[in-house]
């Protein structure tokens, strides 16, 4: 029997392709991201069922419309049998579908995982009321969730929903797509008063914003740094920063140094704050004797390689 299914699954992975794919994530980078994606399930559902759902507050996105689609079913049918967890799934499987044929298999992976373990959690973790205070639910819930998601995306992964939709589209048309989650959110909030009250409304809005912010704070994947080096091995520089980040160089010849007067090559590039680590580690391995400086929040004109996982 047991045979029987391993050939079964094995018919399923080969005619989607999905032996190729996993083969070429590897792994130790598929389990990096499953643990991304456990802790991002852990923080979600930690919010949603501690301050969003005994607060009647919203959160953003997929799991907000999964929040008002299930109240409603509720509401109308006076039953629960669509689960917030179910309903999150629900929608996003023509999500994945769209990810998988116009944005990437690895990236609809990364995403299906991230999904399903958060499912997982939002059913299996009890909602506890931990307080009765709207406000203090709207600021906490929206403070955790937005830890969860900033990480999430910090590590390489997407939490579905209307990340999907954006992602193709900026993909597909070289634009960003902002006006869709700002429809989204209103429609949420808009609901929560329509069920709960119109202080219901402004107390989703204070969550979605602080998710937000939180969120910035995490993800520092979109903040840029000015980075110049001055160095005796402009080469060996170019060549390992080149391989790391694929970012363009600037490069200076015949610089003088002001004390020693000794000629020195200075590079100019922009990197993203999520990628400082690994360019101090290539700086430190390769010209430990460079000088570096770094500017930040700085804004870049043209075209500027997005990191891609």
């Amino acid at each position: 029997m047991q045979t029987k299914i391993n050939k079964f699954l094995g018919k399923i992975l080969d005619r989607f392709g999905l032996y190729q794919v996993l083969k070429s994530i590897g792994a130790e980078k598929l389990a990096n991201k499953f643990s991304a994606a456990i802790v991002y399930a852990v923080f979600s559902s930690f919010a949603l069922n501690f301050f969003y759902q005994p607060g009647h507050v919203y959160a953003s996105g997929a799991t907000g419309l999964a929040q008002v689609i299930s109240e409603l079913i509720i509401r109308i049918t006076g039953h629960d049998f669509l689960p917030i967890s179910v309903t999150l799934v629900l929608i996003n499987l023509p999500l994945f579908v769209l990810a998988w044929r116009g944005i990437g298999k690895q990236f609809t992976i990364y995403t299906l995982i991230t999904v399903v373990m958060s499912s997982v959690f939002i059913h299996f973790i009890p909602v506890t009321p931990l307080t009765t205070d709207p406000l203090i639910n709207a600021v906490f819930g929206g403070a955790i969730m937005g830890f969860g998601v900033g990480n999430a995306m910090k590590s390489g992964i997407s939490s579905g929903g209307t990340d999907i939709v954006s992602l193709y589209m900026r993909k597909k048309t070289g634009r960003n797509v902002g006006t869709l989650s700002f429809v989204v959110n209103g429609l949420i909030i808009f609901t929560a008063g329509v069920l709960f009250g119109w202080e219901y409304m402004f107390y989703s809005f204070i969550a979605i914003f602080v998710n937000s912010r939180v969120q910035d704070a995490v993800f520092t994947r979109q903040k840029r740094l000015q980075v110049m080096i001055v160095t005796e091995n402009p080469d060996l520089l170019i060549q390992k920063l080149f391989d790391k980040f694929n970012h363009g160089v600037t490069i200076l010849n015949n610089s003088e140094g002001g004390y020693t007067h000794q000629k020195r090559t200075v590079l100019f590039s922009v990197i993203t704050m999520y990628e400082y680590q690994d360019f101090k580690h290539v700086i430190a391995k390769y010209d430990p004797h460079a000088f570096v400086s770094i500017s930040e929040n700085v804004r870049v004109l043209g075209k500027f390689e997005e990191v891609d996982d």
